[in-house]
């Protein structure tokens, strides 16, 4: 993992766990106090990571709190994310660039304020699934804090285009009018399109919508996808099932977000500690803890659906 430009020196070593943990309303689901411990275990670090409710008009004094009792640092999840940056006294230029942050440090002036998601999203693409993005062109849906933590990483990728669509127009065309400077600098066309009309035959979706929280698949028709496209969703586990089902049936290589997720938080581990962990081992056995969870019955009631394992095109018609 190349050095972080943000990064401060790691703290020393000490005999109490340095406090990290992610705030969120609600939290309870979170995996990140496994991932975290998983990489602290893995190089050796001495951590304490846990969750933290936040009342949701009590965000800026949840994390004064957690301060006050020792916390150097934290992940933000929703509904939180657009306001962190707020918070802090130095921010990324990812993070201004997406308006909204993740991830927090505590330095000697302050908090400092990241936006991991989408160097975590390109990782998984690029590295865990073996996409290389550049020169494809590439839909994204959803213009809210969840699509623009990624878009800046995305175009720095060099995609050929990248088309944002959302059901609210205008959100799309802020959001593209914000990171025109960029992609003019990464010669990617950036464009907003109609969610009716987003195009076709794209060689990547990238599903950063609610749809999946609601159990449906995304808001686009099949089409929108080239046959053995990658078709990524933002959520993981039960919740992205219909996504994955449905990407397949289009005959595109279907993806969760668990790998983003992992990826991602080996980005924040880098940006407190100095320490870039490896991501595979604990991939994997995050992975199998889910599957586990949702059980062998659910997950062969969506093969036999499909007709095909999870994570294998559909066969050519």
């Amino acid at each position: 993992m190349s050095p972080h430009p943000d990064l401060a020196p790691a703290p020393a070593p000490g005999t109490a766990p340095a406090r990290y943990a992610v705030l969120g309303n609600p939290v309870a689901h979170s995996r990140s106090p496994f991932i975290h411990a998983a990489f602290a275990r893995q190089t050796g670090q001495l951590l304490d990571y846990g969750r933290v409710l936040c009342a949701l008009d009590g965000f800026a004094a949840a994390v004064r709190d957690f301060a006050a009792h020792g916390g150097l640092g934290c992940n933000v999840t929703v509904p939180f994310k657009l306001r962190a940056p707020a918070l802090a006294a130095h921010i990324t230029e990812r993070a201004r660039l997406a308006g909204a942050a993740n991830v927090l440090r505590l330095d000697a002036g302050g908090w400092s304020a990241d936006n991991s998601d989408g160097a975590g999203l390109v990782r998984d693409i690029e590295g865990t699934a073996g996409v290389a993005l550049a020169g494809l062109r590439v839909l994204l849906i959803g213009a809210g804090g969840a699509a623009a933590g990624v878009l800046g990483p995305l175009l720095t990728a060099r995609p050929a285009q990248v088309v944002v669509v959302n059901r609210t127009p205008d959100k799309a065309q802020v959001l593209v009018q914000r990171h025109a400077p960029l992609a003019l600098q990464c010669t990617c066309d950036l464009r907003a399109a109609p969610l009716q009309a987003p195009g076709a035959a794209y060689d990547v979706l990238i599903n950063a919508s609610a749809s999946s929280l609601h159990g449906a698949p995304p808001p686009v028709q099949p089409t929108a996808l080239r046959r053995g496209a990658l078709a990524v969703d933002l959520m993981y586990g039960a919740a992205a099932r219909p996504f994955l089902a449905w990407a397949q049936a289009a005959g595109a290589v279907p993806r969760d977000g668990l790998g983003m997720l992992v990826e991602q938080a080996a980005e924040a581990f880098y940006f407190w500690r100095g320490v870039g962990p490896q991501t595979a081992p604990v991939l994997a056995a995050l992975r199998a803890a889910i599957d586990a969870e949702i059980g062998a019955d659910a997950v062969a009631a969506i093969d036999d659906q499909v007709g095909t394992p999870l994570g294998t095109p559909a066969p050519a018609r």
